[in-house]
């Protein structure tokens, strides 16, 4: 996904902290990963849940993106856990 700039909200900080999820790997998933669910009616911006792959780990990240600015918020990055995803971590079981 292309964006301007990259914000994180203070869930999104906390939550990387607690999973050992760098900057560096949001961005890197934000630039290579792929976008697996839309919710174009979330406010205040449409936002995605995008599955990437770092350092042998899948994350998923929630993203809002103003397509005005083509500002992105990082709502909230986490490694999805596979009693409830499916095998390619892109549907819930």
């Amino acid at each position: 996904m292309d964006c301007a700039s990259i914000k994180y909200s203070d869930h999104a900080i906390l939550q990387m902290f607690k999973r050992d999820i760098d900057t560096f790997d949001v961005e890197q998933v934000i630039q290579e990963g792929e976008i697996i669910k839309s919710y174009p009616d979330d406010n205040p911006y449409p936002s995605f849940l995008i599955l990437g792959f770092r350092r042998e780990k899948a994350i998923h990240l929630v993203l809002a993106k103003n397509f005005q600015n083509s500002e992105c918020v990082v709502i909230t990055a986490y490694i999805p856990d596979p009693t409830i995803w499916m095998k390619d971590l892109k549907a819930k079981k």
